[in-house]
């Protein structure tokens, strides 16, 4: 199997960067609130586990798409396959947990904008690398 290792640590990387943007200045605040975490909750938190919980499971999302995707992909094939696994796959998936559960429908364009976004990024990055 050909695995494009500097296109998943790339793609792993963008995860990162493209979340530190989403629930940060453009998102955060707001969703802090739905998901009803307060500032002290947030401050206390153990960073250390979320961060390097979220890496793990970033990196193994970004392998696995990497493995799906192939050796042969295109930088247009790529965007297009990681727009469509984010949108159609997993805030899809998103939706119907949050249906269920009763969460605000803001809270699903949050999360399910975040997750389109970040495997937009993967395809567009493996694609290209």
């Amino acid at each position: 199997m050909d695995i494009n290792w500097i296109g998943i640590g790339a793609a792993t990387v963008s995860a990162f960067v493209l979340g530190g943007i989403w629930y940060g200045p453009l998102f955060g605040k707001k969703w802090q609130a739905l998901v009803g975490l307060s500032d002290d909750q947030v401050k206390n938190a153990n960073m250390a586990k979320i961060f390097g919980g979220a890496f793990v499971l970033t990196f193994i999302a970004a392998f696995v798409f990497a493995m799906f995707l192939g050796p042969d992909i295109t930088i247009g094939q790529g965007t297009a396959y990681g727009a469509s696994a984010g949108l159609c796959w997993v805030a899809a998936s998103f939706g119907i947990n949050y249906l269920f559960a009763q969460k605000p429908f803001a809270l699903w364009l949050i999360d399910g904008g975040y997750a389109t976004g970040m495997f937009t990024l993967f395809g567009l990055l493996l694609g290209a690398l």
